[in-house]
């Protein structure tokens, strides 16, 4: 059987696995900030919570996260179709991992920076968006890019929730033609191709905030 029929299906699965991935990296990276700056500037109680969600997605397999909200919160009347289920889950995964970039490059930011501002009598909200952050960003943005990839390969996982990805694409056109070799060869040019495409668009995000354009550094001491 001629496999190449399939290309449109091969298509519209790479399409899926694009929104869904695009859609997690957006709201983790939102999820990112809250959290990560909760673990810095939240408090005992606020700073705690977040390190409950950080450890709790970071210590937990991204496969039974999956189904844990797939499968276990309908039992208690909460259903969630398989498209928001797994956008939801590899968001909260990379979240989990992206709260600990933000921390990490938070506190990279030296005291005596800091203690200036507060010399300044800046207060933390002022210091946290005009001091930390301009120079927190910068040393993010190669580690998010990292997690960004991992994120479109982990969006794999997704098919086992019955969501028609490429990876369901290609489990389904290889079942009807048993043409293994070829299917999982244009698979793995495809998820190639959509990592080259998505580092390209993050060197784009890397040089604008590399060039202040997100955060004003001029208050940098």
């Amino acid at each position: 059987m001629n496999w190449t029929a399939y290309l449109p299906m091969l298509w519209h699965g790479a399409m899926v696995t694009m929104t869904i991935t695009l859609a997690a990296i957006v709201i983790g990276a939102a999820l990112a900030f809250f959290f990560g700056i909760l673990r810095v500037e939240g408090g005992p109680i606020l700073s705690r919570i977040a390190l409950c969600y950080t450890e709790v997605f970071r210590g937990t397999s991204l496969f039974v996260q999956l189904f844990w909200f797939y499968y276990a919160l309908p039992l208690v009347g909460l259903s969630l179709s398989p498209t928001t289920t797994g956008i939801l889950v590899l968001a909260a995964h990379a979240g989990g991992y992206g709260a600990e970039i933000v921390r990490g490059a938070l506190s990279s930011v030296s005291t005596q920076q800091l203690e200036a501002a507060r010399a300044l009598n800046f207060s933390r909200i002022q210091t946290l968006f005009r001091i930390s952050l301009p120079q927190a960003v910068v040393e993010m943005m190669p580690a998010f890019g990292n997690l960004a990839i991992e994120t479109l390969k982990l969006s794999s996982l997704v098919s086992l929730i019955s969501i028609a990805d490429l990876t369901f694409a290609a489990q389904s056109i290889r079942n009807i033609t048993l043409n293994s070799a070829s299917i999982y060869s244009i698979t793995l040019v495809c998820y190639f191709a959509m990592s080259l495409v998505l580092m390209a668009v993050i060197r784009v995000i890397e040089t604008f905030v590399r060039r202040g354009n997100v955060f004003p550094r001029g208050a940098q001491f």
